[in-house]
Parts: C-alpha cells; sequence; structure tokens
C-alpha cells in the first residue's frame, strides 16, 4: 500500500501542472450578445461548480469582459461580469449538459444573452439579437450583421 502512495505521489510530482487542473475543469467557447454587440470567448468550469470566463468583443477586440461564476445541476448557475468599459453584468445561466449550457444577464449599459460550450450552430438556436441585427454563421464562427 505504502508504495502504490509513494508511485502516485512521484507521477504528481512529475506531471505538469496544468494535467492535474484539467482532469478537475473543463473549457468551453462562449458566444455572447452583449449590449448589442457579439462577443466571443472561453469559459472554464471547475468540479465544485465554480467557473471563470473571458470574452472579447469580436468588432473592438480590446473591449473584454471577464467574470466569475458558480453552478449547480439544481439551481443553474449565476455569476458577475466587469468590462474594460467600466460596464459590470450580473447572469444567470441553465445548464443543457455538465458543460454547456445558455443564459440572460442585466448590465449597467443593456442586456446579454449568451452560450457556452456550444458550436456555432448550436449557440444560434438560443442567441437573441437585436431587432436590427441578425446573426450569421461562417464555418465555426458567428458574425452579427445588419439585418
Amino acid at each position: 500500500m505504502r508504495s502504490l502512495a509513494v508511485l502516485v505521489a512521484c507521477i504528481a510530482i512529475s506531471s505538469p501542472a496544468t494535467a492535474g487542473a484539467s482532469l478537475l475543469s473543463a473549457k468551453g467557447q462562449v458566444f455572447a450578445i452583449v449590449a448589442g454587440e457579439l462577443f466571443v470567448g472561453e469559459a472554464e468550469g471547475h468540479l465544485d461548480g465554480a467557473g471563470t470566463l473571458a470574452i472579447h468583443s469580436q468588432k473592438t477586440p480590446t473591449l473584454t469582459c471577464t467574470g466569475k461564476f458558480t453552478s449547480s445541476a439544481e439551481h443553474g448557475g449565476k455569476g458577475q461580469m466587469q468590462c474594460s468599459n467600466g460596464s459590470s453584468a450580473t447572469f444567470r445561466f441553465k445548464r443543457l449538459t455538465l458543460r454547456s449550457g445558455h443564459g440572460t444577464g442585466t448590465l449597467s449599459r443593456g442586456t446579454m444573452n449568451f452560450t457556452y460550450g456550444l458550436s456555432a450552430e448550436e449557440a444560434q438556436r438560443y442567441l437573441k439579437p437585436p431587432k436590427n441585427k441578425q446573426l450569421k454563421r461562417d464555418g465555426s464562427r458567428l458574425e452579427l450583421l445588419p439585418a
């Protein structure tokens, strides 16, 4: 039994730190319509239900937002986000699977709706563009264009 513990410890020490993190977390693509603009990025969720997100405007890549969230199968998820232009948001989301879902939020400068862990094609079903715009898919990308 002791030799097994030593073997496990040696493997853990010799493995890269990211290998352990990937076993306890998952990353997924995020598509979001934030205050009438399309944002893209990534969310990372951990086994305990906590996670982070980082997105940027597709039109103005220097406009970024980062946030934190918590999630559970029973209650869905909720979180907060801060953007580089001074906007802040609170959001809620519903899981579709352990690694994907969709949600809505309220910003100091508008509203948002988003998906995570879905392909561009799947995300189109849940995203609601502003009245004067439409979502178009270009391969694995989405674009928000005038209607």
